[in-house]
């Protein structure tokens, strides 16, 4: 009972936030192995020009990840699991449009909106990184 309930919520949301038309089927719920082995450490990544994106949302900000522990390279499970719940708030599963994760570093010219204080860190929506988020979103497994 308890996953039809939740099914019947995803697609009730998919509905109201218009990334699902009446008779689709709603996508199934984020994987979270993708999450920690591909997403994550997108976070962790030095880019020219730019901070690491843990830098400034390992605090203060709406997306808040898991601080790093100082010396280290990755987060602990646990870690990696609240990050996770942190971060698919700012994921509409199905929706590149809809999903801030996505459009928020990403260049206006290339469809993303109009602030980042981080600055924007994809020009093109065919940057590796982006595209690697954009299938954990996709696919909503």
């Amino acid at each position: 009972m308890r996953a039809g309930l939740a099914a019947f919520v995803v697609v009730a949301i998919g509905l109201a936030h218009g990334t699902l038309r009446a008779g689709q089927e709603a996508p199934a719920s984020l994987d979270y192995n993708y999450f920690k082995t591909q997403v994550q450490p997108v976070f962790l990544k030095k880019r020219e020009g730019h901070a690491r994106c843990i830098s400034c949302h390992g605090s203060g900000t709406p997306l808040r990840l898991q601080p790093l522990p100082a010396g280290a390279t990755s987060w602990t499970e646990e870690d990696a699991r609240k990050n996770f719940e942190a971060v698919r708030r700012f994921v509409v599963p199905g929706s590149v449009a809809k999903s801030k994760l996505l459009v928020h570093p990403l260049a206006e010219a290339a469809g993303g909106d109009f602030y980042h204080s981080g600055g924007k860190h994809w020009t093109s929506q065919n940057d590796p990184e982006w595209q690697t988020m954009r299938a954990w979103i996709m696919s909503g497994k």
